[in-house]
C-alpha cells in the first residue's frame, strides 16, 4: 500500500498502480489471506484525496449568482416577471439567495480541508463572519443611499439588521463550525456505495435536520397575535394595526416569520418595502408595482424582513445541501461519479418540492424560506452546478464562460461596487448642475432607451451591457493583475 501522506499530495500509487502491486504480490505470494486483503484494501475509497486542479464550475457559478442578481435588482422593476415572486411561487430573482449559500456550502468543504489546525480554523471562520455581519450591515441596514442618492447615514431607530450578507454570515459560521469540529470524528476510509458520502459526513447532516425540525416546529406552532405598525407620511403619521389571534398561518400578514422577527429586531428595524405590496390585494398593477387599492387590506402596508432570523435557520439547509456537493468533488475522482451523486440528489429534491408544493402541503415560498423553496432551489442549483461541470471541467468549454469565472473570482468586489450601487452611486456624485445630469444617467437616457424608443428594452440592454459586461471586463483585468478582494 501507498503512504498516505504520499497520497494526500499526489505523489503516491493512484489506482492503476494500486491494481498492479496486487497483480505482482499475487503472482510471488502464495499466500492467499494476504492477497486477498491487499484487493480488499484497494477497493476501498480513501477519504484523502490527490489534491487536484482549480475546479472551474464554482468560479463560474458564484459569477453567474452574482449577474443574476444584477439582471434582476436593476431590470427586475421594468421586467417585474423575473423580480421576486409576491408571495408564492418562484421566479428567477427568488433563486439567487439560496444559489448564493449553495455555493458558499461547497466552497467550505474546498477551503477548511487546507487549514490543517482546528484552532486556526475556528478562529479563521468567526473572523469571516464578523466580517460578513459588518459589511452586510454597513450596504444594507439603510447607512448608503447609492446609487441615485447622494446622501448616507441612518437613524438607529431605523436601521435594517438583517440583509443577504448577514444571512450568508450565520449560514456560513454554522455550516463551517460543523465541518470544522467532525474533522477528527469521521472515518478514515470512504467504503464503496451510494450512501458512504452521507454516513462519512452524517453530523452535517443531523446539523441540517435540526434546522428543519426548529423551522417547522416554530412555523406552524408558534402563536402570532394582533401586530401594529406606523407608516410615516411626509405631513403625518399613522398606525395600522394587524388582526391575527393564530397558528400555523403561511399568508403575509400573520406568519410565523414575520412575528419572531418584529419581536428579535423589532418592527422598526425590517425592511419596509416586502414584495408582497406588488399582490393582486395590494395593488392593481400587480405583479408590477403600484399604488394601493382603495380596499388594500392593512398588511400590505406593513414591513417584513426577507432576510430574518427563523427564515435563515431554514436557510442553513441550503448551505448544508452546498456542502455535501464540496464533498462529492472532493472523495470521488470519477467525474461520471460526481454527476452520478449531484444529479440524483438534485433530481429528487426538486420532485420533492413539487409534490409539497402541488399538493398544497407546503408552498414554494422564498420570503418564508419553506422547505419546499429549499428543495427546488437547491435542485436547481445542483443540476446548474452539474452542467455547469459538464461542460467547463469535463468537455473544457471554457471560452463561453469566461467572463463569469472572472466575476466569480472578484465576487464580494462586484458585489459591493456593482449589485449595491456603489459605483453608480460614486459616479453619481460628479454631476452638472442638476444630480440628475450624470455620466449614470446620460448613459441610461441616451444610449439606450431613447436609441431603442422603450424604457423596458433600454433598462435590460443597459443593465446587460453598461453593468453586467462592463464588471465582466473589470474583473478580468483584475484577475489579469492578480487582483482579488475576499474577506
Amino acid at each position: 500500500m501507498a503512504d498516505p501522506k504520499r497520497m494526500e499530495e499526489g505523489l503516491g500509487h493512484g489506482p492503476e498502480d494500486e491494481s498492479k502491486v496486487v497483480a505482482k504480490v499475487e503472482e510471488k505470494s502464495s499466500g492467499v489471506i494476504v492477497c486477498d486483503q491487499i484487493q480488499k484494501n484497494a477497493e476501498e475509497q480513501p477519504l484523502l484525496k490527490p489534491k487536484t486542479k482549480r475546479v472551474a464550475t464554482l468560479d463560474a457559478f458564484r459569477g453567474l449568482t452574482i449577474v443574476l442578481m444584477i439582471l434582476v435588482d436593476n431590470a427586475g422593476e421594468a421586467y417585474p416577471r423575473i423580480d421576486h415572486s409576491p408571495w408564492n411561487g418562484c421566479t428567477l430573482a427568488d433563486f439567487v439567495m439560496p444559489f448564493f449559500l449553495f455555493i458558499v456550502g461547497v466552497a467550505i468543504a474546498l477551503a477548511l480541508k487546507k487549514i490543517p489546525k482546528m484552532k486556526d480554523a475556528i478562529k479563521k471562520i468567526i473572523l469571516r463572519t464578523l466580517k460578513l455581519l459588518f459589511w452586510g450591515v454597513l450596504l444594507q441596514g439603510g447607512y448608503s443611499h447609492a446609487p441615485n442618492e447622494l446622501a448616507y447615514g441612518v437613524d438607529m431607530k431605523q436601521i435594517r439588521w438583517c440583509g443577504i450578507l448577514q444571512r450568508i454570515a450565520v449560514v456560513y459560521l454554522f455550516v463551517a463550525l460543523i465541518e470544522t469540529l467532525t474533522t477528527k470524528s469521521r472515518p478514515t476510509i470512504l467504503k464503496p456505495g451510494h450512501l458512504s458520502i452521507f454516513t462519512a459526513y452524517k453530523w452535517q447532516w443531523v446539523g441540517g435536520f435540526i434546522a428543519f425540525l426548529i423551522y417547522i416546529i416554530t412555523s406552524y406552532s408558534l402563536y402570532v397575535p394582533d401586530w401594529s405598525f406606523v407608516v410615516h407620511g411626509d405631513d403625518e403619521s399613522k398606525r395600522y394595526t394587524v388582526k391575527c389571534g393564530m397558528r400555523g398561518h403561511l399568508g403575509p400578514a400573520c406568519n410565523a416569520v414575520g412575528y419572531v422577527d418584529r419581536q428579535v429586531w423589532g418592527v422598526n428595524h425590517l425592511y419596509s418595502y416586502p414584495v408582497w405590496a406588488r399582490l393582486k390585494a395590494c395593488t392593481l398593477s400587480s405583479p408590477a408595482s403600484g399604488p394601493f387599492r382603495e380596499d388594500a387590506p392593512v398588511w400590505c402596508r406593513g414591513p417584513f424582513e426577507p432576510e430574518g432570523l427563523l427564515s435563515t435557520i431554514s436557510a442553513i439547509l441550503s448551505g448544508t445541501i452546498g456542502i455535501h456537493y464540496g464533498h462529492v468533488l472532493i472523495h470521488f475522482k470519477g467525474h461520471s461519479e460526481r454527476l452520478k451523486q449531484w444529479v440524483s440528489l438534485a433530481i429528487g429534491f426538486t420532485v420533492l418540492a413539487f409534490i409539497l408544493h402541488f399538493s398544497g402541503a407546503i408552498p414554494i415560498n422564498k420570503q418564508l424560506y419553506s422547505i419546499s423553496y429549499v428543495c427546488l432551489t437547491a435542485g436547481a442549483a445542483g443540476i446548474v452546478f452539474s452542467v455547469f461541470y459538464l461542460l467547463i471541467d469535463v468537455w473544457g468549454i471554457r471560452l463561453p464562460f469566461l467572463f463569469l469565472e472572472w466575476i466569480g473570482m472578484n465576487a464580494m468586489l462586484v458585489f459591493v461596487l456593482g449589485a449595491q450601487g456603489i459605483l453608480e452611486g460614486f459616479i453619481n456624485g460628479w454631476f452638472y448642475i442638476s444630480p440628475n445630469n450624470t455620466l449614470v444617467h446620460w448613459i441610461q437616457k441616451h444610449v439606450f432607451v431613447n436609441v431603442w424608443k422603450s424604457q423596458r428594452l433600454g433598462t435590460l440592454l443597459y443593465v446587460i451591457f453598461a453593468q453586467i459586461t462592463f464588471y465582466a471586463v473589470l474583473s478580468g483585468v483584475l484577475h489579469k493583475l492578480g487582483i482579488y478582494w475576499k474577506l
